[in-house]
């Protein structure tokens, strides 16, 4: 059974930064993009960045040049390091994997329990 397990959540001031991390297991991954998500109240699920099988990847215009999404060799772990956080980066992160990938929610067939970030003013 796959398994993703999101860390790295918390409460922290504006300009400040986080990383979240995202653990994989069940199968194998190699093939497979991991991507991240996040929402907020009362909003759709929003794409974030994901990471390819090959080592590309792809950010939402909102994060560019803040967000960095990086995995490990073994292509089991993925983390997102947010920098220069703002309040409306505010939300639940989940992580989320699949064979598909793309900023859509249905490219992606496993996610995780989310993890929340929230940015004080």
């Amino acid at each position: 059974q796959v398994q993703l397990v999101e860390s790295g959540g918390g409460l922290v001031q504006a300009g400040g930064s986080l990383r979240l991390s995202c653990a994989a297991s069940g199968r194998a991954f190699g093939d497979y993009f991991m991507g991240w998500f996040r929402q907020a109240p009362g909003k759709e699920r929003e794409f974030v960045a994901n990471i390819w099988w090959n080592g590309g990847t792809y950010y939402a215009d909102s994060v560019k040049g803040r967000f960095t999404i990086s995995r490990d060799n073994a292509k089991t772990t993925v983390h997102l390091q947010m920098n220069t956080l703002k309040p409306e980066d505010t939300s639940v992160y989940y992580c989320a994997l699949g064979p598909v990938g793309g900023a859509r929610p249905g490219g992606y067939n496993y996610w995780g329990q989310g993890t929340q970030v929230t940015v004080s003013s």
